[in-house]
């Protein structure tokens, strides 16, 4: 018998829902019996009866589901099975893991000889860890919904203690994204510091020689000053250029122009860009758009055009974006007041003076929060760059020349068996965190410009 916790969530939520039921259904009968009015309607006793049944016995299981594995792998070794076991750990692990796929019955047959004699215990752990964990479990569960069964009472705020419950539940939800970017900041910082002491941060945020080899640092091979420009040249300009008009214009067409019928039709129709996968875009930009540009670079005389240039990679990943500044600016232009249309109407602005000198001007708050999460989305791209732009470091302002990016170069890092204690390796964790700094402070100068024209605006 294995942990299946799919199978057990099921069965938790309808204790769960048999709980709901016979807690409202014991509310009315008191509220009959007693005469009295209930405080709380009867589906509040319901779902107060129903939280207590359930929660208790899913925290049990994600606590036990994380424990259990290690409890049975300890029962195993402990043993006579084990006695035998080779003391070098991977080797050992090798074994466990084996026997461990077989008990599970993941695999039909042991591929190791010493895995073996192991089958049988993990069994018996397996089963016996996975009856004690549903008994606790399920213990758990009854002992929390009779003890919120036997509060009903008409005089009982059971409205009052199911919304406080999920209160605290909204409040672990919204912690989770808080605590999981504090561990990315904390990770990212750790490995950081560990490459800074090994190189310079200065050689770092201001060479410009970047060729990372493995072992010991090499001096002026850990310059990242052509990344950081290859990625502002790619997706901070180039892409920028092709997004920001074409998104821009789209959005007042649709909104101001466009009829009725053809807006319902090119507005999900645009935002289909944004679902095709990235490594479709960059077979796009490799085989199509990065030939047809090296033959128009050669045909107006520049003769060293790269088959891999900045120029495609950016010209793609902007037409990949453009959903994301399109959509913000046509909700954004929607969402100004009809008023401000009728009064510069009213006053004797043309429909195109409207437009420019109101629509947006007010609507530039979602306007900028469209840019800038179009920014980040083109800073953070890396199939487009690894495929198109290539991986070459080059600090160059030749758009049809190969460049790579902060991301690209990430990968690469990361990629293959890797030494994570080497200078090569953690340099990642460092571009990581330069990449991370910089968007935030994007964000907060953004967050500053929105804040200025909502005060105008409001």
């Amino acid at each position: 018998m294995t942990f299946n916790a799919a199978a057990l969530l099921l069965l938790v939520a309808g204790l769960a829902l048999i709980g709901w039921l016979a807690g409202r259904a014991r509310s009315v009968l008191l509220a009959h019996r007693a005469g009295n009015k209930l405080h709380s309607r009867p589906q509040y006793h319901g779902w107060y009866v129903a939280l207590w049944l359930f929660a208790p016995a899913i925290l049990f299981l994600t606590i036990w589901s994380a424990v259990s594995p290690a409890l049975v792998t300890n029962t195993v070794l402990d043993s006579p099975a084990a006695q035998n076991l080779p003391q070098f750990g991977f080797e050992r692990a090798a074994i466990l893991a084996d026997a461990r796929a077989v008990a599970q019955g993941k695999q039909d047959i042991v591929r190791l000889e010493k895995s073996a004699p192991l089958v049988r215990p993990y069994v018996q752990a397996t089963r016996q860890y996975a009856l004690i964990g549903i008994s606790a479990m399920f213990a758990l569960a009854l002992a929390g919904g009779l003890y919120a069964f036997t509060r009903i009472r008409p005089e009982f705020r059971a409205r009052s203690r199911v919304e406080k419950i999920v209160m605290v539940a909204l409040i672990l939800a919204s912690l989770v994204a808080i605590l999981t970017t504090f561990g990315i900041v904390l990770s990212l910082l750790f490995e950081s510091i560990r490459f800074f002491k090994l190189v310079s941060p200065s050689e770092l945020l201001f060479g410009t020689q970047w060729n990372p080899q493995s072992g010991a640092p090499v001096k002026d091979t850990f310059g990242g000053i052509p990344l950081f420009w290859g990625t502002v040249l790619i997706g901070a300009i180039i892409a920028m250029i092709v997004a920001i008009p074409i998104g821009m214009m789209t959005a007042v067409y649709l909104t101001q122009y466009a009829k009725p019928v053809v807006r319902k039709w090119v507005k999900p129709l645009l935002e289909i860009l944004a679902g095709v996968p990235t490594v479709v875009y960059g077979y796009f930009a490799a085989l199509t758009v990065a030939p047809m540009l090296r033959e128009f670079a050669v045909m107006i005389g520049i003769s060293n055009a790269s088959t891999e240039s900045a120029l495609a990679a950016g010209i793609v990943m902007g037409v990949m974006i453009i959903p994301f500044v399109s959509s913000m600016a046509d909700d954004s232009i929607n969402a100004v007041p009809q008023s401000m249309r009728d009064g510069s109407l009213a006053l004797g602005a043309t429909p195109n003076e409207t437009i420019r000198q109101v629509l947006i001007p007010a609507a530039l708050p979602g306007v900028m929060g469209g840019i800038l999460l179009a920014v980040s989305r083109a800073i953070g791209e890396t199939m487009i760059v690894v495929m198109a732009a290539g991986l070459s470091a080059n600090l160059t302002a030749n758009p049809f020349s190969s460049v790579t990016t902060v991301t690209a170069q990430i990968v690469k890092l990361l990629t293959g068996d890797q030494e994570f204690d080497s200078a090569k390796t953690l340099a990642a964790f460092a571009l990581g965190l330069v990449l991370f700094t910089v968007t935030l402070l994007l964000n907060i100068v953004a967050l500053r410009i929105v804040k200025k024209y909502r005060e105008a605006y409001d």
